[in-house]
């Protein structure tokens, strides 16, 4: 897999072989996420949601490290664009995620990366994008992309 340039690739379902691979390919994705948007990233533990988020924010211009936000939450990763990365694993109830406050925190230009969105539906924007991250059988990594129309 190179790196892609290209929406229609993840929309059929980009598949990487490493972590270092989903890093980099996560990292050119990032040219193609717009600012000022939400990406709802779902999938299994060990889908690989954080290591794409690594690579997300070294492509949004973020040099430092990028751990799961489990136990705070939320992380605010500050690059050419603000990142926020909310892990939604622990919310108890949607409405949770409005305690975040994380809109107070969205200032232009900003993306907001939301692992286990199902945790929080209703409180992310009806034009969210959609990454769905799956480990496959043979140990590989799929990620598919779904904008809205």
């Amino acid at each position: 897999m190179g790196q892609t340039a290209s929406l229609d690739s993840w929309k059929a379902g980009l598949v990487t072989r490493s972590g270092e691979e989903t890093e980099h390919a996560a990292e050119a994705f990032a040219a193609l996420l717009p600012p000022d948007t939400v990406l709802a990233l779902s999938g299994d533990l060990g889908a690989g949601k954080t290591t794409f988020v690594r690579g997300l924010a070294r492509g949004l211009g973020y040099a430092g490290d990028v751990t799961s936000p489990s136990f705070p939450l939320l992380n605010v990763l500050e690059g050419r664009r603000r990142l926020l990365h909310v892990d939604a694993f622990r919310l108890k109830a949607p409405d949770a995620f409005d305690g975040l406050m994380v809109w107070d925190l969205a200032k232009t230009p900003w993306n907001l990366v939301v692992e286990w969105p199902e945790r929080v539906e209703g409180r992310l924007p009806v034009d969210a994008w959609r990454m769905e991250a799956a480990m496959l059988p043979d140990g590989t990594h799929r990620y598919r992309l779904t904008t809205p129309s």
